[in-house]
């Protein structure tokens, strides 16, 4: 017996799903999988939440560094909330199967709060800037409203356009495999399984990569490069380590995570692969804010009497 195939417009209004294959690759490793980003998800929900409490309660840490480490750590948990606990879902329960409006849901919110870190990054790179190469003005040009107006930008900026980019892509019709090789629905892998002309989907994404990776990416390097003049020009080699030590854990974070966002979007297309940007999506969605709390805290004596004075309590 032949079954007729359906026509292009009955698939068309079909309710469409994905499936989410995540580390399928992996059978044998799914429990050991759920059980280890379980984990890593409660660390991540703890360390960043902690920071950001104790930078609201503690008076010594209300200047304008820990104004946005607050914010960072708090963007941290809705950036990793975005995509692991769907993750987990799918590895605990093997349902993989995700809707077409919870998978735009999802690369939007991950749009979002990537675009947000890598412009509160920059704001985090400027107030260093100022605090370094010019401490007498830092108190004026740096004031609570100016912070704020600086925060709220970075989080409030990227909505209407990563709203407009995520449109845009499922706008594209999808007749071919609607398997997904990722953990989260990813703007790239998404366009891969895209059956139309995917070109000013890609020119619109790199564009958008270029406004929230490479001009924040920019204004980083040309902040640090001015401190780090500013800072060997300093007369003893403890002031030098001083001043370094302010900015130190900061630059580390910029580095990592520009460096896997880099490496995952501005590779030729003939160079990207499924299971090369399922792992770098894994630094920078998942890994680095484990690591950020540990890489801040660790090397801030600040906070580290602050955490002290709250454990005592």
């Amino acid at each position: 017996m032949h079954h007729q195939e359906k026509p292009p417009e009955d698939n068309l209004t079909e309710p469409m799903e994905f499936v989410l294959l995540g580390f399928a690759d992996m059978p044998h490793l799914q429990w050991f999988l759920f059980g280890l980003f379980l984990i890593i998800y409660i660390i991540i929900l703890m360390s960043n939440g902690t920071i950001f409490l104790i930078t609201k309660i503690d008076p010594a840490l209300q200047s304008p560094m820990y104004f946005f480490l607050s914010n960072f750590s708090f963007l941290e948990i809705c950036y990793v909330s975005a995509t692991l606990p769907k993750m987990l879902m799918n590895l605990g329960t093997q349902r993989k199967r995700i809707s077409l409006v919870a998978c735009a849901t999802q690369m939007c919110f991950a749009l979002m709060f990537g675009g947000t870190e890598c412009l509160l990054l920059a704001v985090m790179a400027y107030d260093r800037y100022v605090a370094i190469c010019n401490p007498l003005h830092y108190p004026l040009v740096m004031n609570h409203s100016v912070c704020t107006q600086l925060v709220t930008g970075s989080w409030t900026i990227g909505i209407p356009v990563m709203t407009e980019l995520t449109y845009q892509i499922f706008s594209l019709p999808f007749c071919g495999s609607k398997q997904i090789n990722h953990f989260f629905c990813d703007n790239l892998t998404i366009l891969r399984l895209a059956c139309g002309d995917t070109f000013v989907n890609e020119m619109l994404l790199y564009i958008v990569v270029v406004l929230f990776g490479m001009i924040p990416f920019l204004l980083i390097f040309g902040s640090y490069s001015k401190i780090i003049s500013i800072i060997l020009r300093l007369p003893s080699a403890t002031s030098r380590a001083k001043a370094f030590s302010t900015c130190s854990s900061h630059l580390m974070v910029v580095v990592v995570f520009f460096g896997s966002a880099i490496v995952t979007y501005l590779r030729p297309n003939t160079r990207h692969s499924d299971g090369t940007d399922k792992v770098n999506s894994l630094f920078y969605t998942i890994l680095i804010p484990m690591f950020n709390p540990m890489i801040y805290s660790l090397r801030n004596k600040d906070l580290i009497m602050a955490l002290r004075k709250l454990l005592c309590k």
